[in-house]
């Protein structure tokens, strides 16, 4: 992760906030309700695939912590020990009180009642994985010269070919106000040959189950100084391992920004015109985007007062070289940022990567 002061004025911190308020900003939403159930339904995971898939350590019991890894996002609400405890008691999923759940006892669960956990008796309702408002604006050709001028420069700084850049998301803003936050999160999906990615979808050629987002970088900047917290947070920065289950120790998941982001291994204070920048994903080895860096990890801390304003130009490349290059010819024909054969060039980014 790399950490540019000055990356942008004051003026325009002052002309993308107001863009974005004269466009106007819509509440976030991390997971779109129902997703995850719509998925399963379309996979047709028996009970023993779904239990076996939820069960980390291959034991024949799902504990609490295994649950939570594999759940905190449920239809974009926040799963925590003490919220999960008492779904099992609701549901009556774990007759026994151990703790743990048998496959027996899982059989127990409808599909609905499974992907519907937090809407079950006996437990209060999750908070949501992030509280904020958000919206995006328009970096192309015809923008605000600003904003073209914010994504020539992000260019100059990730030294990739300008049509990636050009292709990739617009710019979203976000504004978060007292109490606003963001669990900890990966910006990018992993991938996986039954994906697809969101933006290159439609030069898939292949019909796919689910779609992930493809970032393959991530510029945050920050358009105001904030005094009292909302910091951001990578918890396990610089960990030697990761760990799906040892986010999770003595009931504090270590991923729940409410809670635990004075636990976080790297925060950055938002500083006004300060821009952060890192891969969310490892090299191949082979001058292109390689597997998901778990260590990328990051989240917002709550913010005890104020408003906080950001921004995020994040860079879409798909880890499937052909498809990234049929995709390009496809929106952008005119332009051979590329070359015409569509071949792949092993050495054209080596040397750009620096891993988290």
């Amino acid at each position: 992760m790399a950490e540019i002061p000055d990356f942008l004025s004051e003026e325009e911190c002052r002309v993308v906030v107001q863009l974005a308020q004269l466009k106007g900003l819509t509440e976030s939403q991390a997971v779109r309700p129902g997703s995850q159930e719509e998925t399963a339904d379309l996979l047709e995971l028996t009970p023993e695939e779904m239990f076996n898939l939820l069960d980390l350590n291959q034991d024949g019991q799902l504990q609490l912590q295994e649950v939570l890894a594999n759940s905190r996002t449920w239809d974009g609400m926040w799963l925590t020990p003490e919220s999960l405890q008492g779904i099992y008691a609701g549901l009556q999923a774990d007759p026994d009180r151990s703790g743990q759940m048998s496959l027996e006892e899982f059989k127990h669960l409808s599909n609905r009642e499974l992907w519907h956990l937090p809407m079950q008796p006996g437990g209060r309702r999750p908070q949501g994985v992030r509280n904020s408002r958000h919206t995006w604006l328009y970096q192309g050709e015809g923008a605000h010269h600003v904003l073209r001028a914010l994504r020539k420069r992000v260019t100059r700084l990730t030294q990739l070919p300008p049509l990636l850049v050009d292709l990739s998301e617009p710019m979203q803003v976000v504004r978060y106000e007292q109490g606003g936050h963001h669990h900890s999160h990966h910006d990018s999906g992993p991938f996986h040959h039954k994906a697809a990615c969101s933006h290159t979808r439609l030069a898939a050629r292949v019909s796919s189950l689910t779609e992930t987002f493809c970032r393959y970088i991530t510029v945050l900047f920050y358009l105001n100084s904030v005094e009292e917290g909302r910091e951001t947070t990578f918890p396990v920065a610089d960990n030697r391992t990761y760990n799906e289950e040892a986010l999770i120790q003595e009931n504090v998941d270590l991923l729940d920004t409410r809670k635990s982001c004075d636990k976080g291994n790297l925060k950055v204070k938002p500083t006004q015109g300060t821009a952060i920048f890192w891969y969310n994903h490892l090299s191949d080895g082979k001058g292109w985007v390689g597997d998901l860096d778990e260590y990328s990890l990051h989240g917002d801390c709550v913010l005890t007062r104020g408003t906080k304003w950001i921004a995020n130009n994040w860079i879409n490349i798909d880890p499937d070289y052909q498809r990234q290059a049929r995709y390009q010819k496809l929106v952008s024909p005119q332009r051979e940022d590329y070359g015409d054969s569509g071949e792949r060039n092993p050495d054209q980014h080596r040397g750009f990567h620096q891993d988290l």
